[in-house]
């Protein structure tokens, strides 16, 4: 044989050797815990992978899994160790293992019932392709163990200890708990949640496959939401005569500039010359610790005082009103007035004034009478006119003789004081004492009864 046949020979011949005794690869991909809770169930998600698993599929009749307890070792002689057989669905130790993928797909995700305090344990899983040992192979490098508890998680609360969050802005909260038995979830509820907030639940998976409920409140924060107690409660269906409830509780801290301010009076806001007063002015803020007081005196643009409380003896000028002023890193904000009376100055004050209110009319009143006397005397006095006398020949300046009122037929309203100067009566003389005259005494006109003398030129008067 050439040496070059030779040698091609004895390559080939090593590369099957070699192929023939190759062993497949495998894995199997599931959680490496898990805890269930007793009288519930639990799934174990699971898949695996096999090298050549596909060619293998085709030569075999029956692909199944199985599934041990506590030892990898499958052993049909001596199965005690051996929980599932899906070849024949032979289960033992459990009321019921129910494995819900396909293996054939290389899904071997399997849920366990009605799970004890004896299920505690390691498990392994175990695929088989029939006939003629295709492929049988234990995942020894992937076990998971269950741990049966008779009390479930709490719940767990995102974020587990809120940061302090402004007033006004949106919040975030979330609860998640285990869901080790899919087909019977448990149930999430919120309690002490701010008002209004949008509630989101779902069913969520895990990096590792495991399931787990999920619920988001989102609220906007309010001062009055300060220090209240958020809780989270999850409810767990178990085949027990009650179901388990476990709850996770945080504290909402929320930072806002001071609100309801105001101010109180001890011993009270009615108080008497000498006492003791104390003023204490009352704010909500977050943080407290850093609030600055400030004390004011409607009227005064000075401040008083600083300091939550001020106290101070009553004198006669403390009465008014007070106010105080509140203000920390985020804002400030100012109280109503509040109005401490001294008693036996606050009424002579209001007697005072509504005294001099009225000494003030009657010095209105005085002056008003002197300026309408004052009037009524100029207006008696006579004012001396002149009155044209015609005559055929010549006009003769006569002066306003007497003309006098008879008091005798003047009636009580015409001796009342005139209300204006028309109605003044004025008197007057008339000197004829260059002519000589018979007079005779004539009425004038009007209504008071008038007498005056009237003479004719030439004779001497006569008055009767």
């Amino acid at each position: 044989m050439p040496l070059f046949a030779f040698m091609v020979f004895i390559v080939i011949t090593s590369k099957l050797l070699h192929s023939s005794s190759e062993k497949p690869t495998y894995d199997a991909i599931l959680p490496s815990s898990i805890t269930a809770l007793s009288g519930s169930c639990v799934e174990i998600p699971c898949t695996f992978n096999v090298s050549d698993f596909e060619n293998s599929l085709q030569t075999a009749d029956s692909t199944f899994g199985c599934w041990l307890k506590t030892t990898d070792h499958f052993d049909l002689t001596n199965p005690d160790n051996i929980v599932f057989n899906g070849s024949e669905n032979i289960i033992r130790g459990f009321s019921h293992i129910e494995m819900l993928g396909n293996v054939s797909r290389r899904e071997c995700t399997t849920v366990f019932y009605d799970i004890r305090q004896t299920h505690s344990d390691k498990y392994f899983f175990r695929v088989q392709m029939e006939p003629n040992n295709i492929f049988r192979a234990t995942f020894v490098n992937s076990p998971i163990i269950i741990s049966v508890s008779d009390v479930p998680l709490p719940p767990n609360l995102t974020p587990n200890d809120l940061q302090e969050v402004m007033e006004n802005t949106t919040v975030n909260v979330s609860c998640s708990a285990e869901a080790p038995c899919p087909k019977e979830p448990p149930t999430l509820s919120w309690t002490n949640i701010p008002k209004p907030a949008i509630n989101t639940n779902q069913l969520q998976e895990k990096p590792d496959k495991t399931l787990s409920v999920f619920s988001q409140i989102t609220f906007k924060a309010s001062y009055m939401d300060h220090r209240k107690n958020i809780s989270c409660t999850v409810t767990y269906p178990r085949n027990t005569s009650n179901d388990t409830t476990v709850e996770t509780t945080m504290m909402l801290r929320v930072l806002f500039p001071p609100k309801e301010t105001h101010v109180t009076i001890q011993p009270s806001a009615s108080v008497s010359v000498g006492t003791n007063v104390t003023l204490t002015c009352k704010s909500k803020a977050n943080p407290s610790n850093d609030m600055n007081y400030t004390w004011y005196k409607h009227g005064e643009q000075k401040h008083l005082a600083f300091g939550e409380q001020i106290t101070f003896n009553v004198g006669k000028t403390s009465g008014g009103w007070y106010f105080c002023m509140v203000k920390n890193n985020h804002g400030a904000q100012k109280s109503e007035e509040v109005q401490l009376i001294v008693e036996g100055y606050f009424i002579p004050l209001v007697a005072g004034c509504v005294g001099g209110v009225l000494v003030l009319f009657l010095l209105f009143l005085l002056a008003m009478t002197f300026r309408r006397l004052l009037r009524t005397k100029a207006s008696n006095e006579s004012i001396i006119g002149e009155t044209e006398l015609s005559d055929q020949d010549q006009k003769k300046h006569v002066q306003i003789s007497s003309i006098y009122n008879n008091s005798t037929y003047m009636t009580s309203v015409e001796r009342e004081i005139p209300k204006d100067e028309n109605d003044v009566i004025h008197y007057g003389e008339i000197d004829f004492s260059n002519l000589k005259t018979n007079c005779t005494p004539e009425k004038g006109l009007g209504q008071e009864t008038v007498y005056a003398l009237v003479c004719s030129p030439g004779k001497e008067m006569n008055m009767d």
